[in-house]
């Protein structure tokens, strides 16, 4: 019988002793099992941590033991069922990948579902970084079909992939995602089968992988030794998200010390500190490069390139050179960053030595790796400069909070697992891959900075999903519509560029002829990549890649060689990856169909991306620098010849700093000197001599001057020029832009507003910087591009986002509801917009239903009316909407909903708030009220303290002369009349003022009118149900805190029924009875009353039953 694992007295912490099954403890009692099931010990303690530990380190800092890996499964689950033990065959469309696959068994948990427990021993070892797709599609049909006796789906499946020699292995959580359907013979419901992507969570796992994470990971589910885990709890444990925070805040505070100790340097040696403020450098710059710069070369060791020995191959150096390095660099006494780093940086790695690339400062082969990171920034002086950071920042045997030994930057990196494949929705490695660095650069913004940059980081399932429908709608563009003239074109003569171009060009309309149907282009982008997997196989759902596709791989491959893109707020460059990688996925699905195949490598297609698609701006040069880094891994992850090292190409005219809504005046006559800049940047790109590159980019910096005459200010016309040449602007734009506020931006840059305000036509009203983002967005594509942002979702009918709805109305093709929490560091409610530069006679609106996002509705754009408000097309309830819209009467015909006061009005108005004394005359002064006072009839005033801008009042009032002299228009008249005051956030509360004596504070709204009876009407429907169901339904992007937010607009556009006067007279009836209950008793009970008035209005509206149980929100 299998027992959980003892620490013995012998074992010390840093000595990992191999776990056998003879290292038991005792127990006191015993489960009892089947014979077919795993014996398990089960005791009264939970395992001992120590236990626990040593126990993950055994199996996962280890080579493949078959036994020892059944073991540990066994400690996990608690138990499993080895009866389904049996070897599994593999479909030949996966023999390349897998040589064999065994099942030990299928864990069955608490809520039963059921988890097989699978070994697949792969072909080659680079499979297990490589092949990541194949081995999860071939998983994923093991866990579907079944084998032998045994066809019953599975849910999950743990799985060992092991390479040949044992020792590297991956352990995997592979989760599956069945739809459903009712068996039209039996009634029951049963799984669909039909393809469905699986997911998959990895431990890299093996004698040079760290296991520091999986230790803490699987520590609770090996420590309850009584209870079956979930398969939640079981996925729980493979969390990247809970590692990347944790290293996370590891980060931020490395970064935090490394700047105190560079400011302390450059504050007690004045030779830094003067070719410092010479070159600009500044302290914080410099501490992110620096640990920019040890994370790549984590990320390289990974890959064996670094300290490799004198005759050795690439690949075979060690995976902890960094921290040989350093050990060394200690023992003789030397100082870390001045006499180990800055040498390895910048006469090293950024240093062409040659093909053999041998480094005689430290004795073995380091790559010459180009591309500006490893250049001193700035072109500080680094052999000059004495830079003597402390040792103890890099390594020392302090210890962390949580008992791990080192709190060095090497010590913390030494602590995780790091890996070159950037995560995707399907497919993440528990692990810091580069995709982490966008999160640090988020997390190493100042507060302060971050809101004066509006920069949120864009989470990973977001980009896959805008990334891939760009890509879909500039395919369905490029391939089926055509630019055609519709009369002949006269006389030909130079363009500016010195190209053929006709005197007179003749009128040209977009045409769709369609080639690739759009359906057909959507499963190729979906899923190409599976189907060359399935294609083989024999279940009941094969696929195969559409004829249309087969039959135009080569124009589809052209086109997608061809793409241009651009993100003009890039940040860390998730979207110039993400879509690079679509790029990529689906041109290598057309590959099979090629017989010239040598150049048709993922890293040969991810070169000629960045080489001839990507393009990038952002305003920080910190994100820049990461977005480059980011590239310059996709690269190194998929470069295959490893005995000739490619340099890095230099990307400082792809991914720019620059502030993208400005511009400068061009001098676009320059013809010759546009031609010239247009040939230089490719040779820049690629250049490796440092001598021949500086050259290079004296002359294109040259070359800027001219062009911008003297302003060498970034423009997208001129840094990108060969774009505009040859296409007219970009295929695709795509961005997650800033989020900066009116309030905010007029704030902290007035003037920066007013040059943007001057310089785009959709800024009006109080607009959010997203909107000049939008315009540029349009400026910046061709004539048939596609245009994708994420943002938050108010302008979609707020009065500042009416003037880009119009003038883009006709080009709207999606909107996605991503809803709140998108991102973690910011409450809005985001949604993605997808335009296509062409009309589209539909809009398609989609919701994320948990991890995928399905089409809600689709709405013809003739029925929408001008300025378009798009929100209410979120709607649930769009008949009833539709419904209550068809009733003839307004609001607005009632009274006129106004806002209570402006907002400087409102800041003025503090100073004349005082307390009511008690020998205070009633007639001399006017009372006050906010939100917090407004109660459903009458107001709260003297029952509830008022909050105002942050001063609290019990019973607040305003010298009614004083108030008057102060403010004589407006907001003084308003104050002074009969009128009703309705809430501004989240409920929409109204209360009478009988005698014109209350003052509305902010942001409160107002319906002033003398005559008794319609106010009490007014009050009537506004305070009834379905005033509030149907405001909060129609203008779903009006919110705040996930409330309402009510203005003016919606409550007079509120549609009202034919009220005869019976009607009218039933309601305030109703209302003077709510009232003299209430000036009786503030507290009174009046809810009877308000049923039988919110009947009234549903039968005055014409409700159904459903509708009103809709309306009272009561289930269906």
């Amino acid at each position: 019988m299998l027992s959980r694992v003892a620490a013995r007295d012998s074992h010390s912490d840093g000595a990992a002793k191999a776990w056998h099954p003879a290292d038991r403890i005792g127990t006191r009692r015993q489960r009892e099992v089947s014979p077919s099931i795993s014996a398990h010990t089960r005791r009264d303690s939970p395992m001992e941590k120590s236990t626990a530990q040593r126990l993950v380190r055994d199996t996962l800092k280890a080579p493949f033991d078959r036994k020892r890996y059944r073991d540990f499964i066994n400690e996990l689950c608690n138990g499993f069922d080895e009866s389904k033990k049996q070897s599994m065959q593999v479909p030949d469309a996966f023999v390349p990948h897998a040589k064999s696959c065994q099942r030990l068994g299928t864990f069955t948990s608490p809520e039963g579902e059921k988890a097989d427990v699978l070994v697949v021993q792969l072909t080659e070892s680079y499979k297990l970084d490589r092949t990541r797709t194949a081995l999860r599609d071939f998983v994923a049909h093991k866990l579907k079909r079944g084998e032998g006796d045994d066809n019953a789906y599975k849910e999950a499946g743990l799985v060992a992939f092991v390479a040949p020699d044992s020792q590297s292995w991956r352990f995997s959580f592979v989760r599956m995602e069945y739809s459903t359907k009712r068996d039209p013979k039996t009634g029951k419901i049963k799984p669909e089968e039909r393809l469905t992507p699986a997911r998959r969570f990895s431990y890299l796992v093996g004698v040079d992988e760290e296991c520091h994470t999986a230790q803490s990971r699987f520590l609770t589910l090996l420590q309850n030794t009584a209870d079956h885990p979930t398969l939640a709890q079981i996925e729980d444990a493979f969390s990247v998200e809970a590692v990347t925070k944790e290293f996370f805040r590891e980060y931020a505070r490395l970064f935090a010390d490394v700047d105190a100790a560079l400011v302390a340097v450059v504050k007690q040696d004045k030779a830094v500190r003067d070719d410092f403020q010479a070159k600009g450098v500044g302290t914080v710059e410099f501490a992110k490069k620096l640990l920019g710069q040890i994370v790549f070369l984590y990320f390289i060791q990974k890959k064996g390139w670094l300290g490799v020995a004198k005759g050795g191959k690439w690949g075979e150096g060690p995976r902890h050179f960094m921290r040989q390095l350093m050990e060394r660099g200690l023992a003789a006494k030397q100082c870390l960053f001045d006499d180990v780093l800055e040498p390895l940086f910048y006469d090293t790695l950024a240093t062409d030595r040659g093909p053999d690339a041998w480094c005689k400062t430290f004795q073995c082969r380091i790559p010459f790796l180009n591309g500006g990171l490893f250049e001193p920034i700035a072109g500080y002086e680094w052999k000059k400069t004495h830079i003597d950071l402390p040792n103890d920042l890099f390594t020392n045997t302090q210890r962390s909070k949580e008992g791990d030994v080192g709190t060095g930057i090497l010590d913390v990196f030494d602590r995780y697992n790091f890996t070159v494949n950037e995560a995707e929705p399907l497919e993440k490695e528990v692990a810091i891959d580069p995709e982490m660095l966008g999160k640090v650069f988020e997390n190493l913004i100042e507060e302060n900075r971050r809101k004066g940059l509006g920069a949120y980081y864009t989470p990973r399932e977001i980009v896959h999903y805008m990334c891939q429908e760009s890509l879909i709608n500039y395919l369905d563009t490029a391939l089926n519509m055509t630019r055609e003239s519709l009369g002949a074109e006269k006389a030909i003569q130079g363009n500016f560029f010195g190209q053929a171009a006709p005197a007179q060009k003749a009128l040209k309309v977009t045409t769709r002829r369609e080639i690739v149907p759009r359906a057909d282009i959507e499963m190729f982008i979906h899923q190409g990549e599976q189907i060359s997997h399935y294609e083989a196989v024999e279940t009941k759902y094969r696929i195969t890649m559409p004829k249309a596709i087969e039959k135009n791989y080569r124009l589809i491959d052209e086109k997608l060689a061809d793409i241009t893109i651009c993100d003009p707020a890039v940040g860390s460059g998730a979207f110039p990856v993400g879509i690079m990688t679509e790029i990529v996925r689906a041109r290598i699905a057309l590959t099979p169909y090629f017989t010239d195949v040598a150049e048709r490598t993922p890293y040969y297609f991810k070169r000629h991306a960045i080489q001839s698609s990507l393009y990038g701006a952002d305003i920080d040069v910190g994100a820049v620098e990461i977005a480059k880094l980011r590239l310059w891994l996709s690269l190194v992850v998929d470069e295959e010849d490893v005995q000739q090292i490619k340099p890095l190409p230099n990307l400082d005219y792809k991914v720019v700093v620059g502030n993208s809504l400005m511009g400068v005046k061009k001098n676009l006559i320059n013809i010759e000197q546009f031609k010239e800049l247009e040939a230089l940047k490719p040779k820049f790109f690629d250049e490796s001599n440092r001598t021949k590159k500086a050259e290079y980019k004296r002359q294109i910096e040259e070359l800027i001057h001219v062009l911008t005459n003297g302003r060498e200010e970034f423009d997208f016309e001129i840094y990108f020029s060969e774009v505009f040449h040859a296409k007219g602007g970009f295929d695709v734009v795509i961005a997650n832009p800033p989020y900066l506020n009116s309030r905010s931006m007029a704030k902290e840059s007035p003037e920066m507003r007013k040059l943007i305000q001057a310089a785009y036509s959709m800024t009006k009203g109080s607009w959010d910087i997203y909107i000049a983002f939008f315009e540029k967005g349009f400026r910046l594509l061709n004539q048939t591009g596609v245009l994708t942002f994420i943002t938050p979702d108010k302008w979609i009918s707020k009065p500042f986002g009416d003037e880009l709805r119009i003038q883009t109305n006709s080009k709207i093709f999606s909107i996605l509801k991503a809803g709140r929490g998108v991102f973690e560091s910011v409450n809005v409610d985001a949604i993605v917009s997808i335009y296509v530069n062409v009309a589209q006679p539909f809009l398609r609106i989609l919701e994320v239903v948990g991890t995928d996002m399905r089409l809600k509705t689709t709405v013809q754009k003739s029925s929408l009316k001008s300025p378009f408000p798009y929100d209410s097309l979120f709607s649930n309830c769009g008949d009833f909407l539709a419904k209550i819209d068809r009733h003839p009467g307004r609001l607005s015909e009632l009274g006129l909903c106004e806002n209570s006061c402006a907002t400087d009005d409102a800041y003025r108005l503090r100073e004349f708030i005082e307390e009511e004394s008690q020998t205070a005359r009633q007639d001399l002064y006017l009372r006050m009220i906010n939100t917090g006072t407004i109660g459903k009839y009458l107001s709260k005033w003297g029952q509830r303290e008022m909050v105002y801008l942050g001063s609290r009042y019990s019973r607040p009032v305003v010298n009614k002369k004083r108030f008057l002299q102060a403010f004589p228009k407006s907001y003084g008249k308003k104050s002074v009349r009969k009128k009703i005051i309705l809430k501004g956030l989240n409920l929409l509360d109204a209360c009478l003022d009988a005698d014109g004596c209350v003052i509305p504070g902010i942001p409160t709204l107002v319906i002033p009118c003398d005559d008794a009876e319609t106010l009490k009407l007014l009050l009537a429907i506004v305070n009834c149900a379905l005033a509030f169901f149907y405001i909060k339904e129609k203008y779903p992007s009006s919110s705040y805190n996930e409330g309402t937010t009510f203005t003016k607009d919606m409550l007079n556009e509120l549609p009202l029924p034919k009220l005869e006067p019976s009607d009218k007279a039933n309601l305030v009836e109703l209302v003077d009875q709510i009232l003299a209950a209430k000036e009786s008793d503030a507290g009174a009970d009046v809810s009877a009353f308000q049923r039988k008035l919110d009947k009234l209005v549903y039968d005055l509206y014409g409700l159904e039953p459903e509708e009103i149980k809709l309306v009272q929100g009561i289930p269906g």
